[in-house]
């Protein structure tokens, strides 16, 4: 690489320092890391193979929570073995366009995990309150345009962020970045030049893509609320609600930690560092680990392919 006036210009190699501040306990704290990789895949690989061999599980619901699973398994695939790598063998290099590459992936698989949550709202949503349209709505072909619909929002929104920093950014103070993975801000901010442009679009993408999807996800909510509130007999608004007790824990986990990593990781400028990159690793990886857990115990049809899976009876 090439130093000019104290700048490296166009880097081939970046070094991710891991957690700041806790290199010397890095190595411990990749055993839980680890451990809850390992969990996350095993959960979603068995969500993924019950749904695809139950039949009575190929519903829009269940066919959505497999896209998260899937999902899920690639994300946390796309940060985890890396991490592992500084934690674990000491291998902190990272050639720069893999590093480019790994942001992409990981904001992209973001993107598309939310854009997930909102087509399990909306499915909620009509099931709920126009219960005699949601077969005719919810068909595999709209299913599958929902899938290509989301990849596509996805892919097409978070690519400028790396065509943004590869185009634009030619010189950086220095190759050291301060995170365990390659996050957006943490690569821009190495940048000896103007990166008000990187920031604004990362704010624009965060915004136009998450905020929508929040924003139509606490609307449907609502509408349903309203409608399960109003159902005449108490059995019925109970075994409604139960349908969506699930997905509304899986959409507060997702988008609170989001968030709180998010806006501490921009604003939160009196934060220790080392809270910084936790929080960004805990939101990689505790919704990948939660999901199928969550969905497993609060949904009765995958608690009982489980349970003759591994050839216990359920309690309830």
């Amino acid at each position: 690489m090439l130093k000019l006036n104290g700048t490296v210009f166009m880097p081939s190699v970046l070094t991710l320092v891991g957690i700041p501040g806790l290199e010397s306990v890095q190595f411990w704290i990749g055993i839980p890391f680890c451990a809850m990789y390992i969990t996350a895949l095993f959960g979603n690989s068995l969500l993924l193979v019950i749904i695809k061999s139950e039949h009575s599980l190929h519903e829009p619901m269940y066919l959505f929570l497999a896209m998260l699973g899937a999902t899920d398994i690639a994300l946390s695939t796309c940060i985890l073995p890396k991490m592992l790598g500084i934690f674990w063998f000491h291998l902190p290099d990272i050639y720069f366009n893999a590093c480019l590459f790994q942001m992409w992936l990981i904001h992209t698989f973001q993107c598309i995990e939310s854009g997930i949550l909102l087509a399990m709202a909306l499915d909620r949503y009509v099931a709920i309150c126009d219960p005699l349209r949601h077969a005719i709505t919810f068909t595999h072909q709209l299913l599958t345009q929902i899938g290509v619909a989301v990849t596509l929002r996805a892919v097409i929104f978070s690519a400028p962020c790396l065509i943004l920093i590869k185009c634009r950014l030619k010189h950086f103070r220095t190759t050291v970045v301060s995170h365990s993975y390659c996050e957006h801000m943490a690569v821009v901010k190495l940048a000896a030049e103007d990166i008000r442009i990187n920031k604004i679009y990362g704010l624009f993408v965060a915004f136009i893509i998450l905020g929508f999807d929040i924003i139509v996800i606490i609307l449907s909510y609502i509408r349903i609320f309203v409608t399960v509130f109003n159902l005449p007999q108490r059995e019925s608004r109970l075994k409604a609600f139960n349908t969506c007790i699930a997905h509304i824990c899986v959409f507060l986990e997702f988008y609170l930690l989001g968030f709180f990593s998010f806006f501490t990781h921009r604003f939160g400028f009196h934060i220790p560092p080392y809270i910084h990159i936790l929080l960004s690793n805990l939101y990689l990886l505790v919704p990948p680990l939660l999901n199928p857990i969550v969905y497993g115990v609060k949904t009765k049809q995958i608690r009982d392919r489980v349970s003759k899976i591994f050839h216990f009876k359920d309690p309830s």
